[in-house]
């Protein structure tokens, strides 16, 4: 018997050690799950990484430290992407707009008609989501042919915080000036898609004329905002998606800027 258990346990070692029957793609278990947990792992602190840089990114773009730039960071498509379509673009639209509110019930108008809030259209009031939702969330250069197509289509939806302040702010009082990159020759259609996403009895509408054409947002927007002044208006409160809607000379007492990691107007 005890000779037998020898030779069981010679045989078994011969088995395990022979070169001939071991097969090296059969490694192990528990080393192809620590593998597969390495990979996911790194997988993961990769997107991490990707989404922190991005997120940083967008900071430094709504705060203008970083100008002028033409597409958003190619890595960058799926953040924007999922910050536009998701609940935190809204949120970020609904904090502007109240803190705003907040702002104009504070200001104690003259009465004289001449106290005045300025709104710029483009993505301010009128979203045009649906038409960078084809042009790659702002991955594309921005192109001004496609752009005017679908401005002549008039379907542009009201970003609806922005609607909510801007009838607060008529109600308040204040004179609502309409000031935009858009040309002149958008007047009706521009009149068309506000009256149809509920925007109504606004002061003026002042769009680009021939004379404009060439001029940076800035400067365009600055020269029109000193004419208000001119013409005895104060300038009281301004909301724009870009910092060229807001900054520049003639600006106004408190400002507003919304969201848009999309473009950059300089």
């Amino acid at each position: 018997m005890k000779c037998l258990k020898i030779f069981l346990l010679f045989s078994l070692l011969s088995v395990a050690f022979s070169h001939e029957t071991f097969d090296s793609h059969l490694l192990p278990r528990p080393l192809i799950l620590e593998y597969q947990e390495n990979t996911e792992t790194q997988s993961k602190e990769l997107e991490d990484e990707i989404r922190l840089h991005c997120a940083s990114w967008r900071f430094s773009v709504e705060a203008n430290n970083v100008n002028p730039w033409k597409t958003i960071p190619e890595e960058c498509a799926e953040y924007v992407k999922d910050y536009l379509k998701g609940r935190a673009y809204g949120f970020d639209l609904e904090r502007v707009s109240k803190e705003a509110g907040v702002y104009a019930k504070s200001v104690e108008l003259n009465g004289d008609g001449k106290d005045v809030w300025i709104f710029d259209i483009d993505d301010t009031l009128l979203s045009n989501l649906p038409y960078y939702a084809d042009h790659g969330y702002g991955l594309e250069v921005f192109d001004n042919v496609e752009f005017d197509k679908w401005v002549e289509k008039a379907m542009a939806p009201a970003v609806k915080s922005s609607l909510k302040l801007y009838e607060e702010v008529l109600s308040l009082g204040f004179k609502v000036f309409l000031l935009t990159g858009r040309t002149e020759g958008k007047r009706k259609v521009t009149v068309e898609n506000l009256n149809n996403a509920g925007f109504r009895d606004w002061h003026k509408l002042i769009l680009r004329s021939a004379d404009d054409l060439e001029k940076m947002a800035t400067i365009y927007k600055s020269e029109k905002r000193g004419e208000m002044e001119k013409e005895g208006y104060r300038i009281l409160g301004n909301s724009g998606d870009q910092w060229s809607d807001l900054l520049g000379t003639s600006v106004s007492l408190r400002s507003f800027k919304l969201p848009n990691p999309m473009y950059y107007i300089p």
